[in-house]
Protein backbone atom coordinates (compact mmCIF):
# COMPACT_ATOMS: atom_id res chain seq x y z
CA UNK A 1 0.00 0.00 0.00
CA UNK A 2 1.21 3.45 -0.49
CA UNK A 3 2.83 4.95 2.29
CA UNK A 4 4.34 8.72 2.90
CA UNK A 5 0.97 10.56 2.52
CA UNK A 6 -1.02 11.00 5.63
CA UNK A 7 -4.67 9.88 5.51
CA UNK A 8 -7.07 12.72 4.86
CA UNK A 9 -4.95 15.23 2.82
CA UNK A 10 -6.13 16.78 0.53
CA UNK A 11 -9.80 16.69 1.75
CA UNK A 12 -12.81 18.11 0.39
CA UNK A 13 -15.58 18.26 2.54
CA UNK A 14 -19.71 19.21 1.28
CA UNK A 15 -22.27 20.60 3.12
CA UNK A 16 -24.53 18.07 1.45
CA UNK A 17 -24.03 16.17 -1.85
CA UNK A 18 -25.50 12.63 -3.53
CA UNK A 19 -22.91 10.35 -2.03
CA UNK A 20 -19.03 11.09 -0.79
CA UNK A 21 -18.23 7.67 -2.68
CA UNK A 22 -19.23 8.85 -5.89
CA UNK A 23 -17.29 12.27 -5.55
CA UNK A 24 -14.07 10.02 -4.30
CA UNK A 25 -14.44 7.80 -7.22
CA UNK A 26 -14.22 11.28 -9.31
CA UNK A 27 -11.24 12.11 -7.51
CA UNK A 28 -9.77 8.80 -8.28
CA UNK A 29 -10.23 9.04 -11.67
CA UNK A 30 -9.14 12.43 -12.09
CA UNK A 31 -5.81 11.45 -10.47
CA UNK A 32 -6.38 12.37 -6.84
CA UNK A 33 -3.28 11.22 -4.75
CA UNK A 34 -3.92 8.66 -1.80
CA UNK A 35 -5.31 9.55 1.36
CA UNK A 36 -8.01 12.02 -0.46
CA UNK A 37 -10.70 12.08 1.79
CA UNK A 38 -14.61 13.25 0.66
CA UNK A 39 -16.69 14.41 3.92
CA UNK A 40 -20.18 15.56 3.92
CA UNK A 41 -22.54 16.81 6.25
CA UNK A 42 -25.30 15.07 4.53
CA UNK A 43 -26.25 12.92 1.64
CA UNK A 44 -29.14 12.08 -0.47
CA UNK A 45 -28.07 9.39 -2.28
CA UNK A 46 -26.00 7.33 0.62
CA UNK A 47 -25.53 3.68 0.02
CA UNK A 48 -24.53 0.82 1.36
CA UNK A 49 -24.09 -2.87 -0.39
CA UNK A 50 -26.53 -4.42 -2.82
CA UNK A 51 -27.94 -0.92 -3.52
CA UNK A 52 -29.33 0.02 0.17
CA UNK A 53 -29.59 3.38 1.25
CA UNK A 54 -27.82 4.95 4.25
CA UNK A 55 -29.81 7.33 5.88
CA UNK A 56 -28.89 9.85 8.61
CA UNK A 57 -30.62 13.42 9.59
CA UNK A 58 -27.97 15.96 8.07
CA UNK A 59 -25.00 16.75 10.66
CA UNK A 60 -25.35 13.92 12.87
CA UNK A 61 -23.90 11.33 10.90
CA UNK A 62 -19.88 11.45 10.14
CA UNK A 63 -20.27 10.71 6.29
CA UNK A 64 -16.92 9.47 4.65
CA UNK A 65 -14.62 8.59 1.90
CA UNK A 66 -11.14 7.89 1.41
CA UNK A 67 -9.14 7.43 -1.42
CA UNK A 68 -6.76 4.51 -0.98
CA UNK A 69 -3.92 3.84 -3.78
CA UNK A 70 -2.39 -0.19 -4.00
CA UNK A 71 -4.61 -1.06 -1.33
CA UNK A 72 -4.53 -3.92 0.59
CA UNK A 73 -7.39 -7.11 0.29
CA UNK A 74 -8.16 -7.14 3.35
CA UNK A 75 -9.35 -3.37 3.29
CA UNK A 76 -13.19 -3.79 4.70
CA UNK A 77 -11.91 -5.78 7.15
CA UNK A 78 -9.10 -3.32 8.38
CA UNK A 79 -11.86 -0.74 8.16
CA UNK A 80 -14.36 -2.34 10.30
CA UNK A 81 -11.30 -2.94 12.75
CA UNK A 82 -10.64 0.38 12.91
CA UNK A 83 -14.15 1.63 13.46
CA UNK A 84 -14.57 -0.96 16.44
CA UNK A 85 -11.56 0.66 17.86
CA UNK A 86 -13.17 4.04 18.31
CA UNK A 87 -16.67 3.07 18.55
CA UNK A 88 -16.88 1.73 22.18
CA UNK A 89 -19.97 3.37 24.29
CA UNK A 90 -19.78 2.82 27.93
CA UNK A 91 -21.55 -0.55 28.52
CA UNK A 92 -22.21 -1.89 25.14
CA UNK A 93 -19.37 -2.90 23.04
CA UNK A 94 -19.27 -2.57 18.98
CA UNK A 95 -19.23 -5.38 17.30
CA UNK A 96 -18.91 -6.51 13.36
CA UNK A 97 -21.16 -8.19 11.61
CA UNK A 98 -19.76 -9.88 8.48
CA UNK A 99 -19.62 -8.39 5.73
CA UNK A 100 -19.64 -5.10 6.58
CA UNK A 101 -21.58 -3.37 9.30
CA UNK A 102 -20.17 -2.48 12.59
CA UNK A 103 -23.06 -3.15 15.21
CA UNK A 104 -24.12 -2.99 18.95
CA UNK A 105 -24.65 -6.68 20.31
CA UNK A 106 -28.11 -6.23 22.49
CA UNK A 107 -30.83 -8.12 23.92
CA UNK A 108 -33.05 -7.57 21.46
CA UNK A 109 -30.50 -8.48 18.33
CA UNK A 110 -27.50 -6.37 16.35
CA UNK A 111 -28.03 -2.37 16.48
CA UNK A 112 -26.13 -1.30 13.22
CA UNK A 113 -24.09 1.70 14.12
CA UNK A 114 -21.71 1.93 10.92
CA UNK A 115 -21.54 0.66 7.30
CA UNK A 116 -18.60 0.30 5.39
CA UNK A 117 -18.67 0.13 1.51
CA UNK A 118 -15.46 -0.52 -0.33
CA UNK A 119 -15.18 -0.09 -4.48
CA UNK A 120 -12.71 0.71 -6.89
CA UNK A 121 -10.64 -0.84 -10.07
CA UNK A 122 -8.19 -3.32 -8.85
CA UNK A 123 -6.75 -3.10 -11.81
CA UNK A 124 -5.85 0.29 -11.89
CA UNK A 125 -4.66 0.18 -8.33
CA UNK A 126 -7.33 2.08 -6.54
CA UNK A 127 -9.96 1.72 -4.14
CA UNK A 128 -12.67 3.86 -2.31
CA UNK A 129 -13.53 3.11 1.77
CA UNK A 130 -16.69 4.72 2.43
CA UNK A 131 -17.72 4.51 5.81
CA UNK A 132 -20.96 6.08 7.54
CA UNK A 133 -21.10 6.15 11.57
CA UNK A 134 -24.17 7.26 13.64
CA UNK A 135 -22.48 9.86 15.95
CA UNK A 136 -24.94 11.89 16.83
CA UNK A 137 -28.12 10.55 15.04
CA UNK A 138 -31.21 10.73 16.95
CA UNK A 139 -32.86 7.22 16.63
CA UNK A 140 -36.88 9.16 16.74
CA UNK A 141 -35.35 10.91 13.70
CA UNK A 142 -34.77 8.29 11.25
CA UNK A 143 -37.36 6.41 9.32
CA UNK A 144 -39.52 4.06 11.42
CA UNK A 145 -38.64 0.81 10.19
CA UNK A 146 -34.79 1.70 11.75
CA UNK A 147 -36.18 2.54 15.15
CA UNK A 148 -35.25 -1.15 16.17
CA UNK A 149 -32.13 -1.70 13.92
CA UNK A 150 -30.36 1.24 14.18
CA UNK A 151 -27.70 2.63 17.19
CA UNK A 152 -25.75 5.72 17.37
CA UNK A 153 -23.18 7.04 19.63
CA UNK A 154 -25.07 9.73 21.07
CA UNK A 155 -22.86 12.66 20.87
CA UNK A 156 -23.14 16.11 19.52
CA UNK A 157 -22.83 17.83 16.30
CA UNK A 158 -19.85 18.93 17.37
CA UNK A 159 -18.30 15.34 18.20
CA UNK A 160 -17.81 14.66 14.38
CA UNK A 161 -15.00 16.19 13.61
CA UNK A 162 -13.18 14.57 16.46
CA UNK A 163 -14.49 11.26 15.87
CA UNK A 164 -13.51 11.76 12.04
CA UNK A 165 -10.07 12.23 13.02
CA UNK A 166 -9.60 9.67 15.70
CA UNK A 167 -11.20 7.50 12.81
CA UNK A 168 -8.23 8.73 10.89
CA UNK A 169 -5.61 7.40 13.39
CA UNK A 170 -7.01 4.31 13.97
CA UNK A 171 -7.72 3.51 10.07
CA UNK A 172 -3.41 4.60 9.93
CA UNK A 173 -2.47 2.31 12.35
CA UNK A 174 -4.93 -0.66 11.34
CA UNK A 175 -3.53 -0.70 7.93
CA UNK A 176 0.08 -1.14 9.02
CA UNK A 177 -0.50 -4.49 10.16
CA UNK A 178 -0.21 -7.76 8.99
CA UNK A 179 -2.86 -9.90 7.62
CA UNK A 180 -2.62 -12.20 10.51
CA UNK A 181 -2.55 -9.70 13.43
CA UNK A 182 -6.10 -8.15 11.12
CA UNK A 183 -7.85 -11.09 11.02
CA UNK A 184 -7.16 -11.81 14.64
CA UNK A 185 -8.80 -8.22 15.92
CA UNK A 186 -11.70 -9.10 13.44
CA UNK A 187 -12.25 -12.26 14.77
CA UNK A 188 -12.67 -10.42 18.83
CA UNK A 189 -15.08 -8.29 17.18
CA UNK A 190 -17.16 -10.95 15.04
CA UNK A 191 -20.58 -10.33 16.19
CA UNK A 192 -22.20 -13.74 15.15
CA UNK A 193 -19.90 -16.08 16.35
CA UNK A 194 -21.73 -19.09 18.34
CA UNK A 195 -24.91 -17.64 17.18
CA UNK A 196 -27.54 -19.23 15.11
CA UNK A 197 -27.60 -18.00 11.53
CA UNK A 198 -29.00 -18.01 8.11
CA UNK A 199 -27.77 -17.44 4.43
CA UNK A 200 -28.76 -18.50 0.96
CA UNK A 201 -27.76 -22.13 1.44
CA UNK A 202 -29.61 -22.31 4.78
CA UNK A 203 -29.02 -22.04 8.12
CA UNK A 204 -26.09 -22.88 10.72
CA UNK A 205 -24.03 -21.85 13.83
CA UNK A 206 -21.04 -19.30 13.27
CA UNK A 207 -18.42 -21.35 15.10
CA UNK A 208 -15.05 -19.84 13.50
CA UNK A 209 -14.69 -22.88 11.01
CA UNK A 210 -15.11 -22.41 6.88
CA UNK A 211 -17.98 -22.70 4.48
CA UNK A 212 -17.72 -21.25 1.26
CA UNK A 213 -20.68 -18.46 0.65
CA UNK A 214 -21.78 -16.68 -2.96
CA UNK A 215 -21.33 -12.99 -2.45
CA UNK A 216 -23.71 -12.07 0.02
CA UNK A 217 -25.08 -11.38 4.00
CA UNK A 218 -25.44 -14.15 6.76
CA UNK A 219 -28.51 -12.78 9.29
CA UNK A 220 -28.63 -13.71 12.56
CA UNK A 221 -31.39 -15.86 13.91
CA UNK A 222 -34.09 -14.55 16.43
CA UNK A 223 -33.45 -16.38 19.49
CA UNK A 224 -29.77 -17.29 18.24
Amino acid sequence: MSTGAALGRPRLHLRRTDSTNDRARELALAGAPHGTLVTAAEQTAGRGRQGRRWSAPAHSALLMSLLLREPPQLLPLIAAVAVCDVCDPAGERAMIKWPNDVVLVRERGLAKLAGILAEGRPQEGWAVLGIGLNVAVEIARLPRELHDTAATLGGSASDIEPTLQALLGALERRLADSAEQTLTAWRERDALRGRAVAWAGGPGTADGGRTALDAGEVHLQLGG
